[in-house]
């Protein structure tokens, strides 16, 4: 299992929400360069980085961020918030991300997401679905689509793709565990799949659970920032993951 410390960005800030709510917004860092650089310096070696401005407006906000942890860090990045453009993929991959994480667009415009598969590859995206009561929400958790993380899923898998992140809003930011059923039903109806879990990890032995399940990865955001996980421990289980 792989970890992914998490940065959320919003007005060039390291912040944390609680349950996907704007107004509940808390700011922890100035700077997430330096966030970023402290991760590494703990040999973490993944980044989850979302651009929250760029999942409310649709568009990717934070460049100069995103531009500086990449020159900066030898990082592994995941990004997402607001890719909705092909020259935004394109950008994103010239300055090296390693995965796009595509979530609202591909609801609305899911053609569009199938054709960025077969043009860039699979292993270029990760479909990443914000669920309440499975339902998937869109546009920073401001929006619900009819539409469930299993069907949704199941759409893009036979057209190839391979990872999925699903953050479990309920749980996210609470620090009050990871939502694991969710997770065990996934990963029995999907076992092809690579699944991450993202929302409510708060210790490890919720990771160690989510590594019982043998799920893909599991994202670590607000425990960080509440010294719930230290980084050195967090170093030690992705050692043992």
């Amino acid at each position: 299992m792989k970890i992914f410390p998490a940065i959320d960005i919003i007005n060039g800030k390291c912040v944390r929400l609680t349950q996907g709510d704007y107004g509940k917004m808390k700011v922890y860092r100035e700077d997430p360069v330096e966030v970023a650089k402290e991760f590494e310096q703990a040999d973490l070696e993944y980044l989850h980085l979302v651009d929250l401005d760029g999942a409310k407006k649709g568009k990717v906000v934070n460049w100069k961020v995103i531009d500086s942890i990449q020159a900066e860090t030898a990082l592994k990045v995941d990004f997402g918030g607001g890719v909705k453009t092909e020259e935004e993929v394109e950008e994103l991959l010239d300055l090296g991300i390693e995965q796009i994480n595509i979530g609202s667009l591909a609801v609305k415009e899911p053609e569009k997401f199938i054709e960025w598969i077969k043009k860039y590859g699979s292993e270029n995206f990760i479909l990443s679905a914000d669920v309440r009561n499975e339902q998937v929400q869109l546009t920073g958790w401001t929006e619900s689509a009819a539409v469930s993380i299993y069907d949704l899923t199941a759409r893009f898998e036979k057209e190839g793709l391979k990872y999925v992140t699903c953050t479990d809003i309920a749980t996210d930011g609470t620090l009050q565990g990871p939502n694991v059923g969710l997770y065990r039903k996934l990963k029995s109806r999907f076992p092809s799949l690579k699944i991450t879990a993202s929302g409510g990890i708060s210790s490890i032995s919720d990771l160690e659970e989510l590594k019982y399940i043998n799920v893909h990865g599991a994202i670590v955001g607000k425990a960080i920032y509440e010294q719930k996980i230290t980084l050195p421990a967090l170093k030690e289980m992705s050692v043992k993951c």
